[in-house]
């Protein structure tokens, strides 16, 4: 190995690595080695699609696109607001929300129903009163739906857009139908299964959601003020400006964010594939499951 191509291989190991360490936290090599290394049966089989989305870096714009979009719940946001302390840790959120995915998707059933038993917990406790007066509850299986379809919504558009391996016409539908397992595993009332349930049930969901003080503010801090290093701010604000370009207009008006022309979306796409490839160069893929 030649001097050009050991440098090449020490970036992308430190990127990597950098990366991981940020999106799983400091126990995220214990976790994947227990995810992906134990064995025992899978809620998903190495074919389904739900493994093909979440293991793509797509997921890091769709995740993005997820939280904005589903801020415009003002019950889910006020959960958020007064419960999840996003601005104290936002990091902490993200690792404990990436090791779930990674639990429930690739890990053991065991382990995936202690994840989401984990979380069941934590949501019966979660509840309080906006400042509107309206109550809610964490638990509440009509809430809960709307964070589901929001998620599943971003990470597919993110994945059709941004990822490697596009889904076919039965692998989008095959993702929804898997999705609907962990959703209802979390308390999800008849979650969607194909495209069709899931658009019907985001329109479903269309006159509930407003702009809110809280909506707005958080917007504002996770794609103007994330506490980043210099560094990684360029980086983040490509994942920033193609997750706010994600959205449907509506919601982008709704949270004051600047509407783009075709031609500034066109232009932006290209830096997300640019930006989701060169995280996929950096990122090893995990081991495969049992």
């Amino acid at each position: 190995m030649d001097t050009s191509t050991r440098a090449g291989v020490g970036l992308r190991e430190r990127l990597g690595s950098a990366i991981f360490a940020q999106v799983a936290g400091p126990a995220g090599p214990e976790n994947r080695a227990r995810i992906h290394g134990e064995p025992g049966p899978r809620w998903f089989g190495p074919d389904r699609p739900i493994r093909t989305v979440h293991g793509d870096a797509s997921m890091f714009i769709g995740g993005l696109r997820a939280l904005l979009l589903q801020s415009l719940h003002p019950l889910a946001m006020a959960a958020v607001e007064a419960h999840s302390g996003y601005r104290g840790d936002p990091w902490g959120r993200l690792q404990r929300t990436s090791t779930f995915l990674a639990v429930t998707t690739y890990g053991t059933a065991d382990d995936a129903q202690q994840a989401v038993d984990r979380v069941r917990a934590v949501h019966h406790r979660v509840r309080g009163t906006t400042s509107r007066g309206e109550s809610y509850h964490a638990a509440d299986p009509h809430l809960l739906g709307w964070v589901h379809v929001a998620e599943v919504e971003s990470f597919l558009l993110a994945h059709q857009r941004y990822g490697v391996e596009p889904l076919d016409a039965a692998g989008y539908d095959g993702y929804i139908a898997d999705t609907a397992r962990v959703a209802e595993a979390l308390g999800v009332t008849e979650p969607p299964r194909n495209r069709k349930e899931l658009a019907a049930r985001l329109g479903a969901y269309r006159g509930e959601l407003r702009p809110t003080r809280e909506a707005r503010e958080a917007a504002r801090f996770m794609l103007l003020h994330p506490p980043l290093p210099w560094v990684a701010r360029a980086p983040y604000a490509v994942l920033a400006a193609n997750s706010v370009a994600a959205l449907p207009r509506w919601a982008r008006t709704s949270l004051g964010l600047p509407r783009l022309s075709g031609t500034a979306e066109a232009c932006v796409t290209p830096t997300g594939r640019a930006l989701t490839a060169a995280i996929r160069w950096a990122m090893v893929p995990p081991p495969p499951s049992a």
